[in-house]
Formats: structure tokens, C-alpha cells, sequence
């Protein structure tokens, strides 16, 4: 596919979710009922997310890479990043990328308790550590799951998040509770309080 055919397509693929999902193969396709953030809800966390241009945007967990495609979309003169540890899945947002010639978003590799916060300005996190407490919800068999890991994950977010200076933004979408570190002041909400927006004073 050129790349000038590649841009006519990347407007419509925003038309809707369903539009969206035809980036990816069909078996991939299944994940995103349960698993994938909506369009309307990436494009109100990315307004939220992005009160100034440049900023950079974290999302923790980022699958096959709707979120970041999405916010790129939205927020052009912002950058996106999506950390995930499923090697398969981040091949499949590279190529989502390259399809839609998005040039402000990356995809990295890896398990997220190794990434340097202070990199990022802002942050998403629709809660990718639930699949360790919920079989349901699981993605694949391809990683250990376990209370433990999700305990671990849990507490190594919140001790970032608590590192990250006056002025660090959040959009978390599902957490199970409100365990956020201190000075963290929620500040908007929708659909039905799952998706809460927070801003460290």
C-alpha cells in the first residue's frame, strides 16, 4: 500500500470502532470487546491528557496500540507511547501504525516496571493488570498470571506515579479502586465513574 493511500484511509478508519478494528486480523479482532478502549473514551482522555502541545503520553499496557493510534489522531502535536509486553501484540500496533502513517506515536517492548517515568509528562491506563485476578479476561496464555504479580504490578505503578512531579496528569479506565498516591485529585469522570481523570497537585 503507498503511503498516500495509506493517509486517504487513516479519516476513515475513525469513523467508528467497528472502521477502526479493520486495521487488525480477524483473531485479533476478538480482543476488542473486552479489551480495547472506545473511541469516544480515547478522545476525551486525550483532550484531558494533552492541556499544552508536546506533552508526551504514556499508556501502560498498550495492547495492539488503539489508545496511542487513537490519541495520536486527536492530539497530532502531541507524542504517544505505548509499553507492552506481548511481542506479538506490539507487531500488530506496528503495523496499525504503518497503515495509518501516524508519525507521533511509538510502540516499546517490554514489561513497564522497567520504564523510567519521568520520560513521559501524562499518563493512561486502562487496567491491564486485572487479567491476573479475572480468567475471563485473560488475553492469551503466553505470561504468568498471578495475585502476587498483580499486587506487584499495582504497587510498582502507584510508587511511580507517586515520583512524578505537581502537574502529572492521569486518565484510568476500570481501576478496581481508588488506590492513587497521595496528592492525586480526581477531577473529572464519565461512564458511570469507570473512566476517572486525575491531576497531581
Amino acid at each position: 500500500m503507498s503511503q498516500s493511500s495509506s493517509q486517504s484511509q487513516s479519516p476513515f478508519s475513525f469513523r467508528s470502532d467497528q472502521d477502526f478494528h479493520q486495521l487488525y486480523p480477524r483473531e485479533i479482532r476478538r480482543l476488542a470487546t473486552k479489551q480495547w478502549t472506545s473511541l469516544k473514551v480515547a478522545e476525551y482522555a486525550t483532550n484531558f491528557l494533552t492541556p499544552t502541545e508536546g506533552v508526551k503520553i504514556l499508556d501502560i499496557g498498550s495492547g495492539v496500540g488503539k489508545f496511542c493510534l487513537a490519541g495520536a489522531h486527536y492530539a497530532p502535536k502531541a507524542s504517544f507511547y505505548g509499553i507492552e509486553q506481548r511481542t506479538d501484540l506490539v507487531a500488530h500496533a506496528n503495523a496499525a501504525k504503518s497503515i495509518l502513517q501516524l508519525p507521533n506515536v511509538r510502540f516499546l517492548s517490554g514489561n513497564f516496571t522497567r520504564l523510567d517515568f519521568k520520560q513521559y509528562d501524562h499518563f493512561y491506563f486502562f487496567n491491564s493488570f486485572y487479567e491476573h485476578l479475572a480468567h475471563e479476561n485473560q488475553i492469551d496464555n503466553k505470561i504468568k498470571y498471578s495475585i502476587t504479580l498483580f499486587d506487584y504490578y499495582t504497587k510498582c505503578l502507584y510508587d511511580k506515579l507517586d515520583k512524578q512531579p505537581v502537574g502529572a496528569r492521569i486518565v484510568t479506565y476500570h481501576l478496581l479502586e481508588n488506590r492513587m498516591p497521595p496528592g492525586y485529585e480526581e477531577v473529572e469522570s464519565l461512564e458511570s465513574d469507570l473512566l476517572k481523570c486525575w491531576i497531581k497537585r
